[in-house]
């Protein structure tokens, strides 16, 4: 099941780390760091601009990333950051 990225959560845009470069983030940007592009309101600026890493398009809000509720996120920063760990290079 896809979902629609949740108001307030922006857990796609820190929990991750991104290589590629992002504008304001040339080195791009480590797991746990909020993305610069993010606005007050935690919505990308840069959203289906073409300067937007591709990694960031991929990433697609579903359930099991998600969770069922709307918790501000907290369920899919925790998926995030186990993903990040159990994917990150020895």
């Amino acid at each position: 099941m896809t979902l629609t990225c949740r108001p307030g959560c922006a857990a796609c845009c820190t929990a991750p780390s991104i290589s590629s470069p992002i504008p304001g983030m040339p080195q791009g940007k480590p797991a746990g760091v909020p993305c610069v592009q993010l606005d007050a309101q935690l919505r990308c600026k840069i959203f289906g601009q073409p300067e937007r890493p591709l990694v960031c398009g991929q990433l697609q809000a579903s359930l099991d990333m998600c969770g069922p509720h709307d918790d501000g996120g907290r369920f899919a920063r925790l998926y995030l950051t186990r993903l990040e760990e159990m994917t990150r290079p020895t």
